[in-house]
């Protein structure tokens, strides 16, 4: 119990599952949520994570209370973390001329922002009580700039980032950090089907160091990797025209069914 601890969500696999496997090897303590626990429960077992080290929490960020049930869960057997990683997220095309996808928005926000929100809820008072704690929300490069076919998700990445700074603003000397995080693309199942180039792609497991020592560092907002926060940067500084031109005919993300 003297060996720091985090919580994640979305840690049955991707950027979660690398995560906590990066901050297992640190020696923290993990608290892990998703919706799949058992594929958690397996993976803590192939390496013989007992419930010292490893304790696996069904919860869905979809549904409020499931998550935020959770989290009071894990402060009761475990502690208070030190640091709760917002990662459960979903990415999904759309098309704003088709009515069944306007559902995929509203499930896109539930999930990639308020479901972040509720993640952090029921930590908040407590770290600041305590007059100590990290806050990570997992954004996207996708955030700074819209692509066609992507609305529901960079405009959720865009709430995120906008959400984490105001958090940031309303826990300043409190002894809370907020960290925001904008992966570029990285090898995981939500970027296995796109159809389009993927510059500068991370193997998960080097964004999950890079995103633990950012986190370690006490940055407030890092791009990971450095190279696609330039490009992202200068993408934002395109006149509109020209961005428009840039993007046109390139593949969008694969709606629902597709």
């Amino acid at each position: 119990m003297s060996a720091p601890l985090v919580f994640i969500t979305g840690a049955s696999g991707g950027i979660g599952q690398a995560l906590a496997a990066r901050y297992a090897r640190a020696g923290w303590r993990l608290a892990l949520a998703a919706r799949r626990v058992g594929e958690i429960e397996a993976w803590a077992a192939a390496r013989g994570f007992g419930p010292d080290r490893c304790v696996a929490y069904a919860a869905d960020v979809h549904k409020i209370d499931s998550i935020v049930d959770a989290a009071q869960q894990a402060i009761v057997q475990l502690g208070l973390p030190d640091v709760v990683i917002a990662n459960a997220g979903i990415s999904i095309g759309m098309d704003t001329a088709r009515r069944e996808d306007l559902a995929v928005m509203a499930e896109t926000f539930a999930i990639n922002n308020i479901g972040m929100a509720a993640t952090f809820h029921p930590f908040l008072a407590a770290m600041r009580a305590r007059g100590a704690g990290t806050l990570v929300g997992i954004a996207s490069v996708s955030a700074i700039r819209g692509l066609p076919g992507h609305g529901a998700y960079c405009a959720s990445k865009a709430g995120v980032v906008s959400y984490c700074e105001s958090l940031r603003g309303e826990c300043r000397g409190s002894g809370v950090r907020v960290v925001t995080l904008l992966p570029g693309w990285v090898v995981t199942p939500l970027t296995a089907g796109n159809r389009y180039r993927m510059p500068f792609m991370l193997e998960a497991d080097e964004f999950a160091d890079r995103a633990f020592r950012a986190i370690e560092a006490g940055v407030s907002y890092r791009v990971i990797p450095w190279q696609m926060g330039v490009v992202a940067k200068l993408l934002r500084l395109l006149p509109n025209a020209l961005f428009d031109k840039l993007l046109a005919g390139r593949g969008r993300k694969k709606r629902r069914g597709e």
